[in-house]
């Protein structure tokens, strides 16, 4: 047997024993009313409860399952009949009682029905013999109790349809995620495949570096003096580090190293312009030339620029656009415009200039706005805004 197919009745005997024991558990709270039944009455119906319940708690342990449940069966039918006998009258807690073992503690079974077909021969024997049972009874005695057969009825349909859909349901849903399981291990294996891979380029990557450092050394390599000199720096370095100090450093060789605080927009913008113009982009700059801005304002500034020119080279239908620079005391403007189609302003949703929510975000978080003018046929104006 498959691990599907025995997770599938574990759940089934699992399900079967909980609606079996709170029959039983009814049945017996109804009997134990007092004036319900004659005392040896009352004892012979308990002794029949725990043979009952007993048998549904060994249901999920699947050792020895269809002794079991003809066990539940035989003390479910014979509960039935000696209530249903005549020889006492039946009062509404031995009516309830008896409706709740014959339509639910006995049928419990039927959850178990759909797994084989001796599973459903045995189920059908069962449902036949518990409805024929009552019938009888209630022939021979005249009773009248048709809300009791109608109530056997419904639970063994009831029941029956829950194992039937549990028992194709549950190895449906084991399958997939048997193949969930397998896929991911496949992707587990491709990924480690290529770390290995990754791993292995660049072992050669530095095999052939160190190679060819040798070749332009001559196979000399780095001099010891130069070595020490480097060993003596790092140590210095540490040290300071390890005293607390923290390096600022002014120059680095012979760079002079630049202040990260503030940086010139002027020449960001030089390095835009160039990229867009290698896509096939011409952008022709107005106004300042020369702006100072915080790093983090000159970066989400530059991203909406950059997108905003990006839209004019994708949508716009021209390949030409004009970005004016203007700077006050407070703030710093760009204007891009193009003479492109154009469109229609309204049917942008609120808070989208036709780039990416992100770098709208971005731009505002930092204190910037943005605006858009346009109408179709006549080109797109952006205005972007962040204080300095």
């Amino acid at each position: 047997m498959s691990r599907i197919q025995k997770e599938r009745d574990r759940l089934l005997a699992t399900t079967a024993r909980t609606v079996g024991l709170t029959a039983t558990v009814t049945a017996l709270l109804c009997l134990s009313v007092p004036g319900t039944l004659p005392l040896p009455l009352y004892f012979a119906s308990l002794v029949l409860l725990v043979c009952m319940g007993y048998a549904q708690f060994q249901l999920p342990a699947l050792l020895r399952m269809r002794l079991w449940m003809w066990v539940i069966v035989v003390a479910g039918l014979a509960l039935v009949l000696i209530h249903l006998l005549p020889g006492h009258e039946l009062v509404p807690s031995a009516v309830a009682a008896v409706g709740v073992v014959a339509a639910a503690a006995i049928p419990s079974v039927s959850v178990l029905g759909s797994t084989s077909r001796a599973s459903i021969a045995q189920l059908v024997v069962a449902a036949l013999a518990t409805v024929v049972a009552t019938v009888a009874t209630l022939a021979v005695t005249g009773s009248r109790l048709t809300e009791v057969v109608v109530f056997i009825l419904a639970g063994w349909v009831a029941l029956t349809a829950t194992g039937v859909w549990l028992s194709r349901t549950v190895p449906r849903t084991l399958k997939r995620i048997s193949t969930m399981s397998r896929a991911y291990r496949v992707e587990r294996q491709a990924s480690e495949t290529e770390a290995r891979r990754r791993q292995g380029a660049r072992l050669l990557h530095d095999t052939v570096l160190a190679t060819l450092t040798l070749l332009a050394h001559s196979g000399v390599g780095v001099s010891v003096g130069a070595l020490r000199e480097q060993a003596a720096e790092d140590a210095a370095l540490l040290r300071q580090l390890r005293l607390g100090f923290t390096p600022d450093p002014s120059r680095s060789g012979d760079y002079r190293l630049k202040p990260v605080e503030e940086s010139t927009l002027g020449n960001t913008l030089e390095s835009v312009k160039q990229r867009f113009r290698r896509m096939g982009l011409e952008v022709n700059w107005h106004g300042s030339g020369q702006v100072l801005l915080p790093s983090d304002i000159l970066d989400a500034f530059l991203l909406a620029l950059a997108e905003c020119l990006e839209n004019v080279r994708r949508h716009s239908g021209v390949n030409e656009a004009h970005v004016t620079i203007t700077d006050d005391e407070t703030t710093v403007r760009a204007m891009v415009t193009d003479s492109g189609v154009g469109f229609d302003v309204s049917s942008i949703q609120e808070g989208r200039l036709g780039f990416t929510e992100s770098i709208v975000a971005r731009l505002r978080d930092v204190g910037g706005n943005a605006r858009l003018f346009s109408s179709p046929g006549s080109g797109t104006t952006v205005v972007l805004e962040v204080p300095k």
